[in-house]
């Protein structure tokens, strides 16, 4: 029998005593983070920072898959770009600019985060995640079609 996981609270909750909201936890995350929209992100990538793709294959499936990103899945990520890590892939280093994907922007927060605890100084993230990369027309692979943007929209007829 699997257990039945109550979809997130819409508002704030009080921490339990002693703890901290994951609010708090992922403001403090975002602190140290200088977060890229999606074409920073992308402008970045080309400039020669490294994309990283933590959503689990099932949503990767669902969503869609960025063409060039490297896929590490988040319960692995810090051993994988650990630099000097022994189980770390050969481009991990403390220099690297790692830009941090997820689906909508939160848990990527929290891993560019600590990659940046483990010496990667330039790990950030993509505000919006997946979502915004697609919404914003960048390039996507799979996945299901979005719909257009509003100011996706209001540029093609301005453009007819």
């Amino acid at each position: 029998m699997s257990a039945v996981v109550a979809p997130a609270a819409a508002r704030p909750v009080a921490p339990r005593r002693g703890g901290r909201s994951v609010a708090d936890v992922l403001g403090r995350a975002r602190a140290t983070l200088r977060r890229l929209g999606p074409v920073e992100a992308a402008a970045a990538v080309a400039a020669g920072g490294l994309l990283v793709d933590i959503r689990p294959a099932a949503q990767r499936a669902e969503e869609g898959e960025v063409p060039g990103a490297l896929v590490v899945e988040r319960n692995v990520l810090e051993w994988r770009l650990e630099p000097g890590g022994e189980a770390a892939l050969p481009v991990a280093d403390v220099d690297l600019h790692v830009v941090v994907l997820c689906s909508e922007g939160y848990t990527s927060s929290l891993a560019a985060a600590a990659l940046q605890e483990l010496g990667v100084h330039r790990a950030t993230d993509v505000a919006g995640g997946f979502r915004a990369w697609a919404a914003a027309g960048l390039p996507t692979t799979g996945g299901p079609v979005l719909p257009p943007t509003v100011a996706q929209v209001r540029d093609e007829v301005a453009g007819h």
